[in-house]
């Protein structure tokens, strides 16, 4: 986790210039955005919470996401994923979230949605939604980290243009 050091502590800089704090809500990455951030001593400052929201029922429990919105679009689509960040906002005191869900596999993909199909949403509260859908190569594990690096640079792309 140590590679995204670098990029979590530019992400810091701008948190706490900001006094803002941020949320994660996760499936595909099971918490390893939430892990990669708080490696960093005084993350308490700008790290607000994580979600870990694996299953369907998860994402509509933790998050609020419609049951409806998962069964027309997927799991693994733009959709799901901003509603995963606009609820992990809903659910915490973050101002800014980044949501991340997607097909790790080495199974579970389909024609449509084959396996390193990876959907994101970055929010800020009262402001800014953006999503994204990635399709990245690799095993499980490098699948994984290849999310977390395109989230995280979308946080860091986001706190910039906001910044500016």
């Amino acid at each position: 986790m140590g590679h995204f050091s670098i990029l979590i502590e530019e992400i810091a800089a701008y948190l706490k210039k900001a006094k803002w704090q941020l949320v994660t809500a996760e499936s595909c990455t099971g918490g390893l955005i939430s892990t990669c951030l708080t490696e960093i001593p005084g993350s308490s400052n700008w790290f607000e919470r994580g979600f870990v929201t694996y299953s369907n029922l998860a994402k509509e429990e933790m998050l609020s996401v419609a049951h409806e919105l998962i069964q027309t679009h997927g799991a693994v689509s733009e959709e799901v994923a901003l509603a995963m960040a606009v609820g992990a906002l809903q659910h915490s005191m973050g101002n800014i979230a980044v949501s991340v869900t997607g097909i790790a596999g080495p199974e579970g993909g389909s024609i449509e949605k084959p396996v390193g199909t990876v959907c994101f949403a970055w929010a800020v509260r009262h402001q800014f939604q953006q999503t994204s859908r990635q399709q990245f190569t690799g095993s499980r594990q490098e699948i994984r980290l290849s999310a977390c690096q395109y989230a995280l640079n979308g946080v860091l792309s986001i706190l910039k243009k906001i910044s500016s």
